[in-house]
């Protein structure tokens, strides 16, 4: 059934009076200009009110989930994911839909100038419509947001985690920080893919920078061994510091027949013996 509403054509006669107010109000507030242009700004607002004011011609004003307003809807997704990724904080993205209200009241005003009650229906109507648009860009701002924290965080786990060649099939792969399930996967992929890549037969892990170890961590490493040894490739772990090694064995750990070096200098010096090597003093 079609609403009774005003709304459709009032967007029709005074969509670039609204579409001006609704500038003004957006440059008045939160909006920052080194992260959007003001003809940026206005090219969105003019292609977003487009996509209103088609959805409600159709009569389905404040039912934004039906597929009249898809266009709008995917409009709203993709500013979101691109306001995420430029900076924009909440209030700012939301502030892009919820100023939309006072063009729009103005023109309400004028339209239905001494009714009460028909002004404060077609509020309520505008109101609701600009509150569910306004959820909707926040709801998917917050999933590009943590979609951005996700890939930041992989990233820096790959950034953490590099895998150094040393020698001639040697590798390095030096640990700094805490080893958790998330980062060891990061690590075996890493290191998996370069013993592929380089056919290295060490891989020395170095562990120096591993602030603490405990029954886990020793866990997380042995599977990353395993993982080595899998692929063609022995481990060596090296950075065992006096603590740590009362550590393991206070726990309880067996590490089988991983060999273990007190500091990088002498597990590499293992790795060259163990693959026929040797550097020569100049």
């Amino acid at each position: 059934m079609k609403s009774s509403s005003k709304l459709p054509e009032i967007l029709r006669r005074h969509e670039t009076e609204i579409l001006n107010d609704w500038i003004r109000h957006q440059l008045s507030g939160p909006v920052r200009g080194n992260l959007i242009r003001e003809s940026e700004l206005r090219e969105q607002a003019r292609a977003f009110l487009s996509t209103v004011r088609q959805a409600v011609d159709e009569g389905n004003i404040t039912d934004t989930d039906s597929a009249g307003w898809n266009p709008a809807r995917d409009f709203l997704t993709e500013m979101a994911r691109t306001r995420a990724r430029q900076g924009f904080t909440p209030v700012e993205t939301a502030t892009f839909i919820f100023s939309l209200k006072m063009p729009i009241f103005a023109r309400l005003r004028e339209e239905y100038g001494g009714d009460a009650a028909g002004l404060a229906a077609e509020i309520w109507t505008v109101t609701e419509l600009v509150d569910r648009l306004g959820l909707y860009i926040t709801d998917n701002y917050q999933k590009a947001r943590d979609e951005v924290i996700v890939r930041q965080q992989q990233e820096l786990l790959e950034l953490s985690t590099p895998v150094v060649k040393l020698w001639e099939g040697i590798l390095a792969l030096p640990l700094i920080g805490s080893l958790d399930s998330a980062r060891t996967q990061v690590v075996m992929e890493s290191l998996l893919q370069q013993i592929l890549s380089s056919g290295a037969e060490i891989a020395i892990i170095d562990i120096t920078g591993v602030p603490t170890v405990d029954t886990l961590v020793a866990q997380h490493l042995l599977k990353t061994v395993a993982a080595a040894r899998l692929m063609g490739a022995d481990c060596i772990i090296s950075g065992v510091r006096p603590q740590i090694a009362q550590t393991i064995v206070h726990l309880g750990v067996e590490l089988g027949d991983v060999s273990t070096k007190a500091t990088l200098a002498d597990a590499f010096r293992l790795a060259l013996r163990r693959t026929g090597q040797s550097i020569g003093k100049g």
